[in-house]
């Protein structure tokens, strides 16, 4: 399938004007001309609309983080479900809506374009949450409750009941798995990336995103979780379904306004097309001088930006080897991309194949961040949480806001105070490169474990040697160490993220070519989807190793009984290894568009000015 220049569709006159929205050479002045002519008949409003679309944000995140947030404690405290098939189900529910943002994307860039994505995917969350709203609401679509003995009856949910919440969850995986990688994107969209005030715009919105994202994140974890857990899990979970239909109020309040980049075919046409020539051709002799050498053919109004012949992964570049076979259109053409590719096709395609052993350790370290986010939940419940002399018991599920309050507290001194000292030192703009602060994340998310296990460890020798504060429901003793002693795990985790999940969806936006931003977006998801069915695997696998050992269960129901922070550090070894690993694939890799990744044989103007020359015949 080829993929067409990008369209944007206008607003205002509800009329199609095809241009190209991002940057791209057209050898042809009069393309030129006409280009910039079309780009005049769009009107980037940049900010003018951001209240639509941070308004959106705002609520959309805070519907939905309030719904998830604390599912896992109304799992166990509904639906009656024990703490491991809890955190089973969340993990593979989290991955689910990590896995669902590939497919999003694909059809986002394929077929419907970021709009129409999004405008299904705000209406699929709101009926995902007002699903989720009447299983508490209705008595008869959950369970009845069990009793606080450890030994009361206790009924598990129907399939009927079961099935009702199977539909809420299914629809927030369609809703949360079209978002995520739309929606970064969509605001972007609205800024235009040729001149220097949208350039600051999108960095700007960028930061807005982070912003918004982790402002939900408290107020989901601490306001919206306290209601659900002392007040009232009906109204508790009115709160985001009511959020949500107000997300999508004020996204369609801006319809008129936005700038639509209509849908331009799949990229992974053309990634198929170059291994499949590879594959054909890998008879051939490679080329001598492949900078020189290899076919090249740039489309008017070509989205991506120029890339240099780099010599890594040279087997791709038989895909570019024109033969007496290959057939031409007369502006230069391949007459059938299934059996010649251009070198810029070849180049991406390295592009992505690059970035995928970086992905692969980035979604190991994601194994830090999921483990925080479920098994603190777990150890609070059974730790003192009192606050205070007043009797205030803190919610098990706030906790996790300290991770949230620790990423966003390091961000403002990593770029207040740590980037500008690291330029100084290192001359980077940005302090460090992108792959150094993704590496110091894992370093961080590596060391949470550690602490965690070490809490984990005292929590566990004060309720078994000191006495204890009651029971928990359905759990064991609660241990007289302070929930606070969690605190620390949490905040390092933070950190990590503020390194690693930042750091990531730049690395991602900057490395894949300018026409897979969306699924740039969307691998970031992904990697923490396979972190999630991964983290799935390794507590079923645990859980079944160790419930009939000497040594007991490492993740009984009863913390006390298990040996959770024996799991903490399993889990931190496995990042051990992995900090290892992408140590040796971070010296291996080149940035795409640096000068160490343009090769080296020949590197005068004329060389540049023949390449050039040869890539548009």
């Amino acid at each position: 399938m080829e993929r067409k220049p990008l369209e944007v569709e206008s607003t205002d006159n509800h009329q199609n004007l095809s241009s190209a929205v991002y940057g791209g050479s057209v050898t042809a002045v009069d393309s030129v001309e006409e280009e910039v002519r079309e780009e005049k008949k769009l009107v980037y409003r940049g900010w003018k609309v951001m209240p639509f679309i941070i308004g959106n944000e705002t609520f959309e995140k805070l519907g939905i983080i309030g719904t998830l947030s604390n599912l896992l404690v109304y799992l166990s405290a509904v639906f009656n479900m024990k703490s491991i098939t809890a955190a089973t189900i969340i993990n593979a529910f989290s991955g689910t809506i990590n896995f669902g943002t590939f497919v999003a994307a694909f059809l986002c860039d394929t077929y419907f374009g970021r709009y129409k994505t999004l405008s299904v995917a705000v209406i699929a969350c709101f009926l995902g949450s007002f699903v989720i709203l009447l299983t508490a609401a209705v008595p008869q679509l959950h369970p009845a409750p069990c009793g606080a003995a450890a030994d009361s009856v206790c009924n598990g949910a129907s399939g009927g009941q079961i099935a009702f919440l199977l539909m809420g969850l299914g629809f927030l995986v369609v809703g949360a798995g079209g978002i995520r990688p739309c929606n970064l994107a969509f605001g972007a969209d609205q800024f235009n990336p040729k001149s220097e005030s949208g350039k600051r715009g999108i960095d700007s919105f960028f930061n807005w995103y982070f912003f918004t994202f982790t402002f939900a994140q408290i107020l989901s974890l601490t306001i919206v979780v306290y209601v659900q857990s002392n007040v009232s899990w009906t109204i508790g979970l009115t709160i985001p379904a009511v959020l949500m239909f107000l997300a999508c109020l004020i996204f369609f309040a801006g319809d008129k306004l936005y700038v639509k980049i209509k849908a331009s075919g799949s990229p992974l046409a053309g990634i198929a097309q170059v291994i499949a020539v590879a594959i054909k051709k890998r008879g051939l002799k490679p080329a001598k001088q492949p900078w020189l050498n290899l076919y090249n053919y740039y489309p008017p109004k070509y989205a991506n930006s120029k890339l240099k012949y780099t010599d890594q992964f040279r087997f791709l570049d038989k895909a570019a080897i024109l033969t007496p076979e290959d057939k031409l259109q007369p502006d230069g053409k391949p007459a059938d991309p299934w059996k010649l590719c251009t070198m810029q096709q070849v180049e991406e395609v390295k592009c992505i194949v690059r970035v995928l052993p970086i992905w692969f350790a980035a979604s190991i370290y994601f194994l830090a961040i999921t483990q925080q986010m479920t098994y603190p939940v777990f150890q609070a419940l059974q730790s003192d949480r009192r606050l205070g002399s007043g009797g205030f018991v803190i919610p098990a599920a706030t906790y996790v806001v300290f991770l949230m309050a620790g990423m966003t507290v390091f961000i403002v001194i990593y770029d207040r105070a740590l980037v500008p000292t690291l330029k100084r030192i290192t001359g980077l703009d940005t302090g460090i490169t992108l792959l150094q602060r993704i590496g110091t994340g894992i370093f961080f998310g590596t060391a949470s474990l550690v602490v965690a296990g070490l809490v984990e460890e005292r929590r566990r020798t004060f309720a078994l040697t000191k006495p204890t504060l009651g029971m928990a429901p359905r759990k064991g003793e609660i241990s007289s160490m302070s929930a606070m002693w969690l605190i620390p795990q949490l905040s390092l985790a933070g950190v990590a993220e503020a390194f690693a999940a930042i750091g990531q969806m730049e690395f991602y936006y900057k490395q894949f070519p300018e026409n897979m931003r969306s699924f740039a977006g969307s691998i970031f998801y992904v990697g923490a989807g396979v972190s999630n069915y991964l983290g799935s695997f390794l507590i079923a696998t645990v859980h079944r190793t160790t419930q009939n050992s000497s040594g007991g269960n490492w993740l009984a129901e009863d913390l006390n009984k298990g040996r959770l922070d024996l799991f903490y550090f399993m889990l931190a070894g496995i990042l051990a290894v992995n900090f290892a690993y992408f140590l040796v694939m971070s010296r291996w890799y080149r940035y795409k568009g640096s000068d160490d990744e343009v090769t080296t044989y020949e590197t005068n103007e004329d060389v540049i000015k023949q390449q050039d020359k040869n890539s548009t015949v």
